[in-house]
């Protein structure tokens, strides 16, 4: 039961990661929100690299659906674990900009939380 929420929860991870990735390359300004203050996002370097970030955020979020359709938990379980470095360097990389608190914690540190959460489930289940 709690591998199958688990699944469910990486699954919509996977989904969320692909849609900011196309967001960033649609849309650069929707990269303030990340937390880095006064994000330029109309600079051409700096769009060039949000694309570099938004490549691999939709190759990050393909993988956890690759896996998922591989059918393996224990396999999604460890990738899920070592993907949690990724929100947990966001989350330092906003805290050493000097970014608010709020995205800090409550968007990349929850954001690790829940992928943490989600990998034991998986290892364990």
């Amino acid at each position: 039961m709690l591998t199958n929420v688990a699944t469910v929860l990486a699954g919509l991870i996977g989904a969320g990661v692909i849609v900011m990735g196309v967001n960033a390359f649609r849309a650069p300004q929707a990269a303030a929100g990340f937390g880095i203050p006064d994000t330029p996002t109309g600079d051409r370097t700096f769009q060039a690299w949000l694309g570099v970030k938004a490549a691999r955020d939709i190759a990050a979020g393909l993988f956890i659906l690759i896996l998922l359709a591989n059918g393996s938990p224990h396999l999604l379980g460890w990738f899920m674990l070592a993907a949690t470095g990724i929100p947990v360097g966001d989350a330092l990389i906003v805290l050493r900009s000097n970014g608010p608190k709020a995205a800090v914690y409550g968007v990349h540190g929850a954001t690790a939380a829940v992928m943490l959460a989600i990998s034991v489930l998986l290892l364990v289940g």
